[in-house]
Order: structure tokens, then sequence, then C-alpha cells
């Protein structure tokens, strides 16, 4: 690690909260067989395995969502949480879905999850998607600011908002003397768009974090794809555009980039991408992980950082994406 400016590896979410690692772990692919091959290429030993290397390597932020896998998700980290032996930092999200039309179905949601979870309490609780229907953004931030309150929950976050939603959303908690920790959004170096559309800027002037869900572009950014190699996609990338042949051409050089800066290092293009989001300051990816393997090869992201000139040269092989 060093101390050169924007390369800070730890992150507090919430002013009075621990410091942890600028890097999180992603469960959507825990227990959920409708996008992923749970059950199938992969199972509970596998994730529960992949969560024991990240705690051995120091990442202890796990992100989860009562949408994953219909609560398997939360079921599983709930279940290793539990014979956990370190201090594990659990978030989970709420799915404003239309019929939750007041302050109760928050409440019950949360009741539910946090009975998943095994947990009293969770350390982030996150709108997963900015609807509004019938309840409103003011009644849905004030029902969380309830639950902080009760303190079932100690921080506030949202995900997939865009600027003048988190804005919004920031007011209405200000009102409550509570603040809006993160946005979990989709940031990469294959999908830049948080620069130019004004969220990584809201969120700076805020202090809010960003958290990167698919930052390493479902696996895009490793160079296990190339057009030598191609092979039709399976799972959530079999409808994803970026896994055509046109595309793979077109990334093959920022591989090359990040192959040759990774040479220097002794890391994979995948590490060189993570440590790349993390030198922007206030941003926490969190890729996912299936095996040990996997979250040892994400944890490998810390503990060194690229230099100013190598993040600039990393900025201009992928402004195409912003």
């Amino acid at each position: 690690m060093t101390d050169q400016p924007g390369n800070a590896q730890t992150i507090k979410l919430m002013p009075d909260g621990p410091e942890i690692p600028a890097l999180g772990v992603g469960t959507w692919s825990w227990g959920d067989s409708l996008f992923w091959q749970y059950g199938q290429d992969y199972g509970a030993n596998d994730v529960q395995q992949a969560f024991e290397a990240s705690l051995a390597a120091g990442v202890n932020f796990f992100d989860t969502a009562e949408v994953y896998g219909l609560g398997k998700s939360e079921e599983l980290l709930g279940q290793f949480v539990q014979q956990a032996e370190t201090p594990v930092v659990v978030a989970t999200k709420y799915f404003p879905l239309p019929w939750r039309f007041n302050a109760q179905a928050v409440a019950d949601a949360l009741t539910a999850s946090l009975k998943r979870l095994q947990l009293p309490t969770v350390a982030l609780y996150q709108i997963h998607w900015p609807f509004d229907f019938l309840m409103g953004q003011k009644a849905l931030m004030n029902a969380l600011a309830d639950e902080i309150k009760q303190g079932r929950i100690q921080a506030i976050g949202v995900s997939n908002y865009s600027a003048s939603q988190m804005h919004k959303a920031h007011g209405y908690l200000a009102e409550r003397g509570i603040p809006l920790a993160v946005n979990q959004v989709q940031y990469s170096l294959f999908h830049r768009k948080i620069e130019s559309n004004g969220v990584l800027g809201a969120a700076k002037d805020l202090g809010v974090t960003i958290l990167a869900y698919s930052p390493l572009a479902q696996g895009l950014v490793t160079g296990k794809y190339t057009v030598e190699t191609y092979q039709p996609p399976t799972g959530a990338r079999r409808i994803d555009p970026r896994f055509s042949k046109n595309n793979l051409n077109k990334i093959g050089p920022v591989i090359s980039v990040l192959k040759e800066i990774g040479q220097r290092y002794d890391k994979t293009p995948a590490q060189v991408a993570l440590n790349w989001l993390i030198a922007q300051g206030d941003v926490m990816p969190i890729p996912g992980a299936k095996t040990a393997n996997q979250a040892k090869q994400n944890a490998g992201a810390l503990g060194w950082a690229l230099t100013t000139e190598e993040q600039n040269h990393i900025g201009e092989v992928t402004k195409p994406w912003l």
C-alpha cells in the first residue's frame, strides 16, 4: 500500500463505523440458479469456501439482497456468518415491489431478511432500485430512518440511483439527521457511465461511497474471453451483447494494457482493473466469488497501488466506455 493520494484502500461506510478494506464480495450468484448455475456448476460448499477465503484475506464485507436466489443468498450468508470467528460486515437490499406501499412493508421485509441472515442488525440496508410506485421516496427514506432509530440497520444506502435521485434521497435523510452511506451502481472499466452521467460527481459532493457491482464486467476484464477462444456464453452472459465476437475484438487492446501493467506487479488483468477502481477514491468494488480461488484472486487487488501514470493510461484506453 502506498500513501499516494487517491490510493487509500480502506473505507468507512458511516462516520462512526468500522474501517473496512475498499473491496467487498457480491453474493448474487450464491444460491441463484435462475441467472447462475448454482446447484449445477457449484454449490453451498464452494461458496462457503469463497466466504472463508475472503475472510482469510482480510475481506469482510459481503453484499446480498432478498431477491438473490429468492432469499437463498441471505440464508447461506447467515449460516456462514454464524460460523465465522472474525467480524463480518453484512449489507442487504430491499426490493420496492409495487404492493409494498407503506412503512410496515419495509419493516416486514427487513424482519424477513434479518431472520434469513440470523442477525439482529445489518451494517447496511439498501433500496435495490429507485422505484416509487405508491409509496414515494420520502416515505421510503423515513421508514429506513425509523429502522436506524430501532437499531435494526446501521446505515442506509441506495442502488441504481441517478444523480438527482441520490440528491433527493440524501435530502430526505438529512431531514432526519442521517447520512446517505452508499449508492450501489454498475462500474467497471467497460462501464464507466457514472463518471459521465453525474453519479460519481454527486457521490463525491455528498460524501457517498460508490459500491461498484459487476466491477469485472462479468469477467470481461479477466482476459478469459477472447475472439481466438470464442464460445457462445452461458448463464447470465448468454443475453449480454458484450460477450459477442464483435465486442471481444473491441476490448482486446484494453486487455493487452492490463496484462502489460499487471506483469510489473505480478498481478492479473482483473486485479489491475479492481485496483484502478479503488484508486478512484470512495469506490468499493464488490466482485462476485463462487469459489475460494476466485475470492483469493479478487483479494489480490489490495495491498499495492498503480502509479498515477498507470491509472491515467488505463483511463485513456477505456475512454470509449465513458
